[in-house]
C-alpha cells in the first residue's frame, strides 16, 4: 500500500512547463509512492488547500489548470518556491487487461497519464483519447506519444482530430480498437456517456469522478456523491460502483 503522510510535507518545485494558456506542470524535487488515480492535498500557507491529481510518483508531478484564486497563487510559483503536500489519499485505477482505452477530457486526461506509464511498464498496449474544447486546450499529446501509446484526438470546434466530443470517438474506435477495458476521467457528462458505451459493449470500465474535497480521508463529508464519499471510496469507481 503508498504510504500515506496525513500532514503536509515539503516539496521543493524543481520545473515548471507551460502545457496551454491556462495549464502548468510542476515537476517537485522529491518522490511518494501512489497508485495513478490518487490525489493529493496542496497546502498553500496562509492562502488554502486544495486536491490534485498525481501525474506521475517519482518525482511527484500535478499538472494545474488555472480557476481561481488558488490557482492563480500556485501558477505564480517559480523552480526552488516550496509547495507542502499531504496523501496520496484515495482509491486509484487498476489495469485490467492488456489492452487498455484511456480517455481523457479537458484536465482530467492528467491522472491517465500516469495510467498510461505503468500500464506501458508492464507490456499493455494503450490508445488514449484526449479531448478538448480547441486544439489550444489539449494536453500531453506527446507525452502519451512518447510512452508509445496509440492517441487520437477530438476537438469540439473540429480545430484539430475529430470534431466532436471524446465519447463520440470512442464510439466509433471503439469496434476497431476492442480494448479490454476502459478508463475515463474528465466532466461528468463525458463520464455518463462513457458508462453507456461501456455497458452497450459489455466492457469493463472504471472512471475518475471529481467533488469538492476538503480533508482528503473521509471525515469531513464535504464531497459525499450519492451515498459514498468521493476522497475515501473514490475517486475512482467502477463501472458496477458507478451506476
Amino acid at each position: 500500500m503508498p504510504t500515506v503522510h496525513n500532514l503536509p510535507v515539503p516539496f521543493a518545485i524543481k520545473l515548471v512547463k507551460d502545457e496551454s494558456l491556462k495549464v502548468k506542470t510542476f515537476i517537485l524535487d522529491g518522490k511518494l509512492e501512489a497508485i495513478p488515480g490518487q490525489f493529493v492535498m496542496v497546502w498553500l500557507p496562509g492562502v488554502d488547500e486544495k486536491p490534485f491529481s498525481l501525474v506521475n510518483d517519482s518525482p511527484v508531478v500535478i499538472t494545474v489548470a488555472r480557476v481561481g484564486p488558488f490557482t492563480s497563487q500556485l501558477h505564480e510559483k517559480k523552480p526552488g518556491d516550496t509547495l507542502w503536500l499531504r496523501g496520496p489519499y484515495g482509491k486509484g485505477f487498476s489495469i485490467e487487461g492488456n489492452k487498455l482505452l484511456l480517455v481523457g477530457g479537458g484536465y482530467g486526461v492528467a491522472p491517465l497519464l500516469f495510467l498510461a506509464r505503468r500500464a506501458r511498464a508492464q507490456g499493455c498496449s494503450v490508445d488514449a483519447v484526449i479531448g478538448a474544447r480547441c486544439a489550444e486546450e489539449l494536453i500531453f499529446v506527446e507525452d502519451f506519444r512518447a510512452l508509445g501509446c496509440q492517441v487520437h484526438l477530438a476537438t469540439e470546434d473540429g480545430s484539430l482530430g475529430f470534431r466532436g466530443k471524446a465519447p463520440e470517438l470512442v464510439e466509433k474506435l471503439i469496434p476497431e480498437l476492442r480494448p479490454d477495458s476502459i478508463c475515463g476521467c474528465g466532466p461528468e457528462g463525458m463520464l455518463e456517456a462513457l458508462s453507456e458505451i461501456a455497458v452497450f459493449w459489455k466492457l469493463p470500465a472504471q472512471f475518475s469522478y471529481e467533488s469538492y474535497i476538503r480533508c482528503g480521508f473521509g471525515v469531513c463529508g464535504s464531497c459525499e456523491r450519492k451515498g459514498w464519499l468521493v476522497c475515501r471510496d473514490g475517486p475512482v469507481r467502477s463501472l458496477s460502483q458507478s451506476l
